[in-house]
């Protein structure tokens, strides 16, 4: 009985360590922030291209069924497929803006601070 007491209590003091391991984490650099941004970037742009190319191939190849059943699943299939592309570009070019914007805060924060000094 006291040994699940005590592997408790080692399981708690991890809990909290790791609560407490913001020292431990490096802060965030401009070049560290661009080289993230340039990443996202690539991937939005690759993301943004494969979009198109869907899009392009769907619209390429008509439905040729007559089953409406067989319709309305196939454009439910093209939307989300067409949707999920688009949601990774999104997401990849938020991403990539929000990188961007937190070097270039970092640059004029240290500008300010070395100003101030």
């Amino acid at each position: 009985m006291e040994n699940a007491t005590s592997s408790d209590q080692a399981d708690l003091k991890k809990a909290q360590s790791a609560d407490d391991g913001e020292d431990n984490k490096t802060p965030p650099t401009p070049l560290r922030c661009f080289t993230g941004a340039l990443g996202a970037a690539t991937l939005s742009l690759l993301t943004y291209r494969l979009t198109l190319a869907i899009a392009a191939t769907f619209a390429s190849k008509p439905l040729t069924s007559t089953n409406q059943i067989a319709l309305g699943i196939s454009a439910a299939v093209r939307t989300l497929v067409t949707g999920m592309a688009a949601l990774g570009t999104g997401v990849f070019g938020v991403a990539a803006l929000g990188l961007a914007a937190l070097g270039i805060r970092l640059i004029l924060k240290k500008g300010a601070d070395q100003e101030a000094t």
